[in-house]
């Protein structure tokens, strides 16, 4: 048996998808490592095709993706580079999202609707996924829809970070764009400070997507500046009214700030003409040149995702990212 030897030492590994590599680049860099370099190309009929040029065998595997439009696409290609690792016998898979697609369909508010932020998981615990690492889910429950372990992060250290250091001079309030998200308000105003609390009170017709019927501010606002805080803007419709909601009730100013920024169809021009003295977002979704404009304000979640993926490969806790303990 002589001249045998045993090795545990692990292996890390990140891999990208092509929706959003600079972030996964980011990560990479953080994390001391370069991403394993990958063939992936479409056939003529648009099915996707990839191959890893490094052996992945026995490695603990962190695969990147940002469901980004087009959102059915990316994902398409997460699912397989997931199925492409485990039948090249990677030891552990992370699937790291930092926007989960279809999270806004989290439960059935009519008959024959799917729950296609269950079925989002299911695929992936399919394709091989033994952890899930994602960004501000839309709703806390779609963690308990993967048979597996989710990290469930929070950019709300990094966006308050930034705005008690520029406003907190100022008379804050922080208002939450509707009553369901009134915790995520409570956790903001904790971090600056005690802010009073203010939310919109709003109706939707639920057969029409994205359009908000009516908003009403509850709170006191006036005189203050608001931090309008929300976990997405998608076409900016809903938080410029609110917004416009807000200067009208008597507000001071109004900052938004907004994990993801989706930034579908009318949402810049939406938000470069409403009310609002900054629009503060993350980078969890990739933001065209052409879609920047001067209200906008991006951060990076790179560091906290490298945090998270280094204390999951070192078996440390991921928690203590937020609350300061282990």
């Amino acid at each position: 048996m002589t001249g045998l030897k045993r090795t545990t030492e692990k292996n890390l590994m990140v891999f990208s998808g092509r929706a959003h590599r600079q972030l996964a680049e980011e990560v990479a860099y953080q994390l001391g490592t370069d991403l394993v370099p990958m063939q992936a190309y479409e056939f003529a009929n648009s099915e996707i095709y990839v191959r890893y040029e490094e052996s992945v065998r026995g490695s603990d595997a962190f695969v990147i993706q940002s469901h980004t439009a087009p959102v059915n696409e990316w994902i398409m290609e997460h699912l397989i580079m997931v199925d492409a690792l485990k039948r090249a016998s990677a030891k552990r898979i992370t699937v790291v999202m930092p926007f989960y697609g279809y999270a806004r369909q989290d439960k059935k508010h009519r008959g024959r609707e799917p729950i296609s932020a269950r079925l989002m998981a299911d695929l992936f615990k399919t394709a091989g996924a033994d952890r899930l690492i994602c960004v501000d889910l839309h709703t806390s429950q779609i963690q308990g829809f993967f048979d597996g372990p989710v990290d469930h992060l929070m950019a709300l250290p990094i966006l308050s970070d930034y705005v008690r250091q520029k406003y907190g001079q100022e008379q804050l309030a922080v208002v939450s764009p509707d009553a369901g998200r009134i915790k995520v308000a409570e956790q903001w105003s904790d971090r600056l400070g005690g802010a009073p609390l203010a939310f919109i009170h709003k109706t939707r017709d639920i057969t029409r997507p994205n359009e908000t019927v009516a908003n009403r501010v509850v709170g006191e606002v006036k005189g203050r500046t608001c931090i309008l805080v929300d976990d997405m803007i998608d076409t900016a419709g809903t938080i410029t009214k609110a917004a416009d909601a807000l200067i009208a009730d008597g507000a001071s100013d109004v900052i938004i700030a907004a994990t993801h920024a989706i930034l579908s169809g009318p949402a810049v021009d939406r938000l470069k003409n409403c009310a609002v003295r900054e629009v503060i977002v993350t980078n969890t979704l990739p933001i065209a040149a052409e879609r920047h404009f001067d209200k906008l304000t991006e951060l990076s979640i790179a560091p906290l995702i490298s945090q998270a993926i280094r204390e999951v490969f070192e078996d440390g806790s991921v928690t203590k990212l937020f609350d300061g303990k282990a």
